[in-house]
């Protein structure tokens, strides 16, 4: 029941906002608050798993068997909960709730009835799509929940028209829309290899069905078919050399949208490709697995590093970070079980952070009215509340004390040094180091420094502290809390899922 009540308010959500026209703030702020029930639902279920249970949805007719249709295991629990928290605060933050959104490039003009309930509509239905994927056990739907989401985002992305982001939306539809179709060949080879073991039952697609019949699959095929997947959700996930899309679609989308991708849908195709990494781990050991996943977590480190060296863009600056640490949560799950520990609890920190950075970038963007990082001086002049939190989130970003990151890399290169690996972490540490070296300089750039009154929008008024900066609190206090300890429910709830990916 509980699954009814996490799925459902975000498609009762775009129901309403499609159907009332013209849009309202009322409509925004009915979204927002829905968001709250499938919160509330995900901690539910998370405090389910947590006990001991497993809980499952479905129902079983005549013609169709759906039973265990939707199920949540320990890796499932940690997925849902990080959608539904940044859903919660992308709602509550995104345009049309009663604030004026100026259009950086065109001036004064705020965005129309018809954006707005575009906007409304489809974000409840990429949300919708991240939560029914994270859930299916059926790994068929899956696919289908994660195509779902290109479609919808792709939708979102060039909610300003303009030459730029028609373009990045049409890179990221394109790139995405191929590397989701090598994973459905992928997922394809997977079933009929267990058919060809097993023959033609009902719940052949069904995850838990395909890691019982693992040690029985052929491990060529298995091969096969983990490349394809690999390609194909690593492509969704950004994971290098398939991220180019990142960049330009982070650069021209909504602030709300940008941060749902840099960190809800990133994990949901993280999530993805691990549960296709469990069942070949099964069938052909984990070598094959772990070492594909080292070369592109090191090749991603690689070209995020010297990319953010390079960045002129504070938007595309934040995209290649988001490559940065897809990176090392390859290297982490690649590590055993305390590099998986150590990934899971990087994802969890990444899915914070990241999108507590992207909705400060849109407050900046606003008042600066330019992503370029030498038109944006002094923001700790111009914007003290926005500034401080945006200088306090990138220490964390970067892996500094007390933020949740510096604990999560603590543990991976622990364990890349636990399993006898100096020269990886070497490489990995002089890496960050760059990136490390990067970013202070250019946050350096950023706060300090006399603002020019050319770049700056005098209409806005004087920044006070408010609702939507109380809101990010949320995302600090996580962060900071996640650096100094912890919690017991989320250490079994991450235990869990290393059980499931490490066995």
């Amino acid at each position: 029941m509980y699954f009814l009540f996490l799925i459902l308010p975000s498609l009762l959500a775009a129901l309403i906002a499609g159907l009332i026209r013209p849009y309202r703030a009322f409509v925004g702020f009915i979204g927002a608050f829905l968001s709250l029930i499938s919160l509330g639902a995900s901690l539910v279920i998370a405090a389910q798993v947590v006990s001991g249970q497993i809980p499952t949805w479905g129902f079983h007719m005549e013609w169709l068997n759906l039973e265990d249709f939707l199920r949540a295991d320990g890796l499932s629990a940690i997925l849902v909960v990080c959608v539904t928290v940044v859903a919660s605060l992308a709602l509550f933050l995104s345009p049309g709730l009663g604030r004026q959104v100026q259009n950086p490039h065109w001036g004064e003009l705020a965005y129309k009835p018809n954006q707005l309930q575009r906007f409304h509509v489809f974000t409840n239905l990429f949300i919708t799509s991240m939560l029914l994927a994270v859930t299916a056990n059926n790994v068929g739907v899956m696919w289908i929940a994660i195509e779902a989401t290109t479609i919808f985002s792709a939708i979102i992305i060039p909610l300003k028209l303009n030459k730029a982001s028609i373009e990045a939306s049409w890179k990221y539809i394109l790139i995405c829309s191929v590397g989701i179709s090598l994973a459905f060949v992928g997922t394809v080879l997977g079933y009929f290899d267990f058919v060809s073991v097993a023959g033609r039952v009902e719940s052949a697609l069904n995850w838990t069905t395909l890691l019982k019949a693992a040690p029985n699959l052929h491990p060529e095929v298995m091969r096969l078919a983990f490349v394809f997947l690999l390609v194909g959700f690593g492509t969704k996930a950004g994971i290098a050399p398939l991220h180019t899309w990142k960049p330009d679609a982070y650069g021209e989308s909504p602030a709300p949208l940008t941060a749902l991708m840099s960190s809800a849908l990133f994990a949901v195709a993280m999530y993805a490709l691990l549960r296709w990494k469990a069942v070949t781990d099964v069938t052909l050991g984990l070598g094959f697995s772990n070492k594909l996943l080292i070369v592109l977590g090191l090749l991603s480190l690689f070209i995020a590093a010297f990319s953010i060296v390079l960045a002129r863009d504070y938007k595309r600056m934040f995209a290649y970070s988001s490559i940065e640490h897809t990176g090392l949560m390859c290297l982490g799950f690649a590590l055993g079980p305390l590099g998986t520990f150590a990934a899971l609890l990087h994802l969890i920190n990444h899915t914070v952070g990241k999108s507590l950075m992207f909705f400060l970038v849109d407050n900046i963007e606003h008042k600066y009215r330019s992503p370029l990082i030498t038109n944006t001086r002094g923001l700790l002049k111009t914007m003290p509340w926005t500034g401080g939190f945006f200088a306090a989130g990138l220490m964390f970003l970067i892996g500094l004390p007390p933020g949740g990151f510096f604990i999560s890399e603590f543990a991976l290169f622990r364990a890349g040094f636990a399993l006898n690996h100096p020269w990886l972490m070497g490489a990995a540490l002089v890496l960050l180091a760059v990136v490390f070296v990067s970013f202070i300089y250019q946050i350096n750039t950023m706060l300090y420094g006399d603002p020019d009154p050319e770049n700056i929008n005098t209409e806005r008024p004087v920044e006070q502290f408010s609702w939507r900066l109380a809101l990010l609190l949320v995302n600090i206090v996580v962060l900071v809390t996640l650096g100094l300890s912890l919690p017991a429910p989320l250490v079994a709830l991450i235990n869990q899922g290393v059980a499931i990916l490490a066995r």
